[in-house]
């Protein structure tokens, strides 16, 4: 039961003195809006309203239970009265989640700017590659990088693609052979990222169409960037988004495994938790890195 919306519905039922006058108002018919009358009284033990077939009167306890909704709705009016005023201006706390990897590589060279942008705000990000609970945490906003998300009471926003894609040291190379086709792949030493939805398998599309190909991980990580670290380090062939990827590759220190073949394009989400939680604050900090990812993505 949504407990503002009894509240309201209860307190336009006293005003109106009609059950039928007060679901006009509300926009229902008088049967739901009885329906939730009862409800009411059922989470509350009592009775708000004596009913008879000609009038309707309060009782002691709907006296009462009136007087102090009218309170709390006039305190929530108030405070909702206050965030709109305030809800133009980039000020105040927003509180950001991100996955390690991608908020120490993209986010982190970012922040400067941002900051200097909106003095007036205060920035909290949280690092954890662990999809977590919003409003259990308290964020604000929450950027994921996933193929795509379930369906879900949250509000998500497209960032920027990201694309996936097969590395080695050049040393590795040398040492145990170039793979020429996916099928390949089976005599190496794989390295996954833990926290991937299908660390089990590369899921490869190219020139020959798609090949899912089973592995057997050497080395399981729960750090894309450690993962980094151990490919450059020659222990063997693995995947990694463009953001870790294209420094090392551009250095020499990682090369293209299979060149012609691709795993799914993943995406940046922006997730809040509702569209009212997409205020000046979060659109700002949204605006800010999709702007910084706008000619990244297009390289």
């Amino acid at each position: 039961m949504d407990r503002l919306a009894a509240m309201r519905a209860f307190c336009r039922i006293v005003e109106r003195r009609n059950m039928a006058r007060a679901a006009e108002d509300l926009g229902v018919s008088p049967a739901l809006l009885s329906r939730e009358l009862k409800l009411l009284e059922a989470s509350l033990g009592c009775t708000l309203i004596a009913r008879t077939t000609r009038t309707m009167s309060l009782t002691g306890h709907g006296r009462i239970y009136y007087e102090e909704a009218l309170r709390i709705l006039a305190d929530v009016e108030r405070v909702e009265a206050r965030m709109r005023a305030g809800a133009g201006r980039v000020q105040g706390m927003l509180r950001v989640n991100a996955p390690h990897s991608f908020g120490t590589e993209v986010l982190s060279p970012l922040l400067p700017g941002f900051l200097a942008r909106h003095p007036e705000l205060e920035l909290t990000l949280s690092f954890d590659d662990h999809v977590i609970d919003m409003v259990e945490g308290g964020y604000d906003l929450s950027i994921r990088i996933r193929p795509g998300l379930p369906d879900s009471g949250l509000v998500a926003r497209r960032i920027a693609p990201v694309r996936q894609r097969l590395f080695a040291a050049p040393a590795y190379l040398e040492r145990r052979g170039t793979p020429g086709a996916p099928a390949d792949l089976a005599q190496h030493a794989a390295l996954a990222y833990e926290h991937s939805e299908a660390a089990g398998a590369w899921q490869l599309s190219g020139p020959g169409g798609s090949e899912t190909v089973a592995i057997a991980p050497r080395l399981r990580l729960g750090s894309s960037l450690v993962l980094r670290d151990m490919l450059i380090a020659g222990e063997g062939i693995g995947t990694l988004p463009d953001f870790l990827s294209d420094g090392a590759e551009a250095e020499g220190r990682l090369v293209r495994v299979l060149p012609g073949w691709e795993l799914p394009e993943r995406q940046v989400f922006a997730v809040t938790a509702s569209r009212l939680g997409a205020d000046a604050r979060t659109l700002a900090f949204i605006d800010h890195l999709t702007e910084a990812l706008r000619g990244h993505s297009s390289a």
